[in-house]
């Protein structure tokens, strides 16, 4: 069967720095695939060649078997490719349920395309349904800019879910958020549905090892590792090299 998500041989160069050399990836569709590494081991800058914000100077970007290399991010985006950034972006003026609103819209017009009043109930329908998900329905009226950091990041995992993507992006999803938040963010990724393949960048290496199937380890721009949360642990050139951080 062919990958939801392949990269083949991505490399990206920023002048004299090679931020990524010849990196190969793989996501099956329904796969919890992790990113981990240092500080500069090339993960966001991946993430953002597989979302088209990064074009690379080499190699291929397919996305269920069809090069999507030189399409850009709102093109991705309709392809199935959702993102949810390390500092969540959602528009402050707007309310919880407009946020998603906005998102939802585009894929409801297919349903009626001649009915507007139409596509507006069933973008509605689908922001109460998953505002309802993540636990913002008593929030559904609140402008977006009053929320805390942990409503902001479970308000924009309902953006990114309302355009309804086979393949979710989460750079660092955990940042900022308190134990309990962490908690609750690990079992709603649990419960997503295997229609849905995540790729993750990460630093809790918990969350890591509780959600995910499959874990690639970048170092300098390179994969050191790919295996499962087991191997990984297990793997003596990821212990070497972070002895005090891969465990």
């Amino acid at each position: 069967m062919t990958p939801l998500l392949t990269a083949e041989a991505i490399t990206v160069r920023y002048g004299s720095l090679t931020a990524l050399d010849a990196v190969d990836l793989q996501v099956p569709l329904g796969q919890r695939h992790a990113l981990i590494g240092p500080n500069g081991a090339g993960k966001t800058t991946l993430l953002d060649v597989v979302a088209g914000a990064a074009r690379p100077v080499d190699g291929r970007i397919r996305l269920a078997g069809r090069d999507v290399t030189r399409l850009g991010p709102a093109a991705r985006a309709r392809r199935g490719v959702g993102r949810i950034h390390q500092r969540p972006a959602v528009w402050d003026s707007l309310t919880a349920r407009e946020n998603v609103l906005v998102a939802a819209l585009p894929r409801a017009e297919r349903a009626g395309r001649w009915y507007p009043s139409a596509r507006r109930r069933a973008a509605g329908r689908t922001a109460d349904t998953l505002l309802d998900r993540v636990g913002l329905t008593d929030l559904a009226a609140v402008p977006a800019g009053q929320f805390a950091h942990g409503q902001r990041r479970q308000l924009e995992i309902a953006v990114a879910l309302a355009g309804q993507p086979r393949l979710l992006l989460l750079d660092e999803p955990a940042a900022g958020l308190s134990a309990v938040e962490v908690g609750w963010l690990a079992e709603f990724l649990r419960g997503l549905p295997r229609a849905v393949a995540v790729l993750l960048v990460e630093h809790r290496l918990d969350l890591v090892y509780a959600l995910c199937d499959t874990v690639t380890v970048l170092r300098d721009g390179r994969t050191l590792a790919t295996g499962s949360p087991a191997e990984i642990r297990a793997s003596v050139p990821v212990r070497q090299a972070y002895a005090e951080g891969v465990t």
